[in-house]
């Protein structure tokens, strides 16, 4: 099979799936990684800045009000504690920190604050600035691009095939609108998703190809951590073959993308995580996650140097106070 930088066919992607053919998948995916993905392996952060009391119904969310999962609930954390959060984050190494909130979208008093908090990021820290914030008009991502936002982070979670089953009050459509709206806004995009929800090798493929077709900036890749309360609880955690075979797909349908370790890292062994970076993940979120436990900088630090790759920071002297 010939390995380019335009990635494989929707074909040979269901074909590398059939039992008998896992190591060579996985060595397909590792030369990809190794002539096209780069060697740098960077990491970001997350601030949960607003947390639980969500109106939808996503199926593996604890932050949804449909579930009772004892989940921590909270309104928005403020700009101390964002500018907190990201000062942390970039002394740890990291290279952006996302603000993340619960809810379908934000109201426009949270757009202001969320504002308020981005300017008062980037005054004090040299740091990316990244927003996860639900459903965004394109109104809505001028006025956090002026205030310092740079990257949009809207999974798309599953084959839109998929999801329909998973999640009932919003579509795949509105999410792609807002990473839409973001591109038109010269924002970069993060869109990734969750594996271990039930999908089946076509709809993996079928996953796989719908992140081509956005083309973003990082692809997040979660493993479902079931969480009681939740309808998928009963799943459990994903099969960890599964898990590195699905991450050596992506790799293969997205050869440049960089992927990103993101929730359910620490539901995967030592060996396990290694593999994955063996076949194609290249980056990661370190530090506190939402409601799943988040990986530690100097485990996976240790982990991607290990495998060859380049961890650098973007530590830089910090503007003078104002």
């Amino acid at each position: 099979m010939e390995i380019t930088e335009d990635g494989i066919s929707k074909e040979d992607a269901l074909a590398l799936l059939a039992p008998g053919r896992r190591e060579e998948l996985r060595e397909l995916a590792h030369e990809t990684t190794a002539r096209f993905a780069g060697k740098r392996f960077d990491f970001c952060s997350i601030v949960n800045a607003k947390s639980g009391r969500c109106t939808e119904d996503c199926k593996w969310c604890a932050q949804s009000a449909r579930w009772d999962t004892g989940c921590e609930t909270y309104g928005w954390i403020g700009t101390e504690a964002c500018v907190k959060a990201a000062m942390e984050a970039e002394a740890n190494g990291a290279d952006r920190i996302g603000i993340v909130t619960s809810g379908r979208r934000l109201s426009a008093a949270d757009v202001d604050a969320a504002c308020e908090a981005l300017r008062a990021m980037r005054a004090k820290t040299r740091i990316g600035l990244c927003g996860s914030l639900g459903l965004l008009s394109e109104g809505d991502l001028e006025k956090l691009r002026a205030a310092g936002l740079e990257r949009v982070h809207c999974n798309i979670e599953a084959a839109p095939s998929l999801f329909p089953s998973l999640c009932s009050t919003h579509t795949t459509a509105e999410k792609i609108a807002t990473l839409r709206a973001a591109k038109r806004l010269g924002l970069q995009i993060c869109c990734g998703g969750i594996v271990g929800m039930g999908e089946t090798d076509a709809q993996l493929v079928e996953f796989a190809f719908a992140l081509k077709e956005i083309d973003p900036d990082s692809i997040p890749v979660n493993f479902l951590h079931p969480v009681e309360g939740t309808p998928l609880a009963a799943l459990g955690v994903p099969d960890p073959e599964r898990a590195i075979d699905a991450v050596a797909l992506l790799r293969m349908v997205n050869p440049r993308t960089p992927l990103r370790f993101a929730g359910g890292r620490r539901d995967l062994s030592d060996e396990a995580a290694v593999k994955c970076v063996y076949v194609g993940m290249s980056a990661g979120i370190a530090g506190p996650l939402l409601t799943t436990p988040g990986a530690d900088f100097d485990d996976d630090r240790e982990l991607a140097v290990r495998a060859g790759y380049e961890v650098t920071c973007r530590r830089s002297p910090r503007p003078p106070e104002r």
